[in-house]
């Protein structure tokens, strides 16, 4: 699906291209990339790189066309193996046209229409559009973290009451989704520092520049903060378990013992030997005191030691 912008003095949807104007295209197919390389004039190779989920931060040039690579933050469910992730943002520039490329469909992008809408001033040029989305997706990736933070207070809490192992995955699942920030943060912010040389830069741009620095190396602090704090619940909650584990094992081994003199007892007294208590009315009685005394000394003897 493609959508064109007009974004002279305000952003405002229009029906056709038009020069200077944003052409955004988000889930693309045949038509969009026949549109992009026939009328447009786009290196065919361009939207290969761009579909590519795993494709790094970076920039090239081709053909005169300027294209950047911008890791963005997506949700996909919370239910997901990796809830949180990142995916790329194709940007492509040459003279008159600008061209966003996205496979999926995005709160980001939703959410940055709508701010620039209410903005009601639009972009001054195509640098100027570049520089606000790596702003978006600095803010962006910030909102994720907190929503990140909330879900890992949730599990804590939750294994507080009792360690289950859907908590553990959970918590797990964070952990990757806050590996792909980190990530894609560290290459957004070497891409920007990069590509600022490759745009013309005027003095609004460069204060837009040092907002994104701001931002980005926020979302980097926090994101290292949060993969810290994940690796010592992790690393917590696994001695918690093994500790519990080893508590079990000892219970278990000091039962075994306990159990272990009474049977010792009633094996020597049911062998089919001559022992001289075979004919003696109290032979079964002293076999049934010398088991209970036998374990009631036993219990005291591991309750002292803190086995039981």
């Amino acid at each position: 699906m493609r959508t064109f912008w007009n974004f002279n003095g305000g952003i405002k949807h229009i029906d056709a291209w038009e020069p200077n104007c944003w052409v955004q295209v988000t889930c693309p197919v045949d038509d969009d990339r026949e549109y992009l390389e026939k009328e447009l004039g786009m290196p065919d190779y361009f939207m290969d790189d761009v579909s590519d989920a795993d494709e790094r931060a970076r920039y090239d040039m081709d053909e005169g066309w300027l294209m950047i690579i911008l890791r963005i933050p997506h949700l996909k469910t919370v239910t997901s193996r990796s809830p949180y992730t990142t995916i790329p943002l194709g940007i492509l520039i040459k003279g008159d046209k600008i061209v966003t490329i996205c496979n999926q469909e995005t709160r980001m992008m939703l959410d940055f229409i709508n701010h620039q809408m209410r903005r009601a001033e639009g972009f001054t040029d195509a640098a100027d559009l570049v520089f606000r989305l790596f702003l978006s997706a600095s803010v962006w990736y910030l909102k994720y973290l907190k929503q990140v933070n909330g879900l890992i207070e949730k599990a804590k809490r939750d294994l507080d009451k009792q360690i289950d192992n859907k908590d553990l995955v959970n918590l797990s699942r964070l952990q990757d989704s806050l590996t792909y920030f980190g990530t894609s943060i560290r290459g957004n912010e070497s891409l920007l520092s990069k590509i600022k040389f490759r745009l013309p830069v005027d003095e609004l741009d460069a204060e837009l520049i040092e907002d994104v620095n701001i931002e980005m190396n926020q979302a980097r602090e926090t994101t290292n903060i949060y993969i810290s704090i994940l690796d010592s619940t992790m690393d917590t909650y696994a001695n918690i378990i093994n500790n519990n584990m080893n508590k079990v094992m000892r219970l278990l081994t000091s039962l075994n013992m306990i159990i272990m003199f009474p049977t010792l007892i009633t094996s020597m007294f049911g062998m089919n030997l001559i022992n001289g208590m075979e004919a003696w009315w109290g032979g079964f009685p002293l076999a049934i005191i010398l088991c209970i005394v036998s374990t009631g000394l036993s219990l005291l003897w591991f309750k002292r030691k803190n086995w039981l």
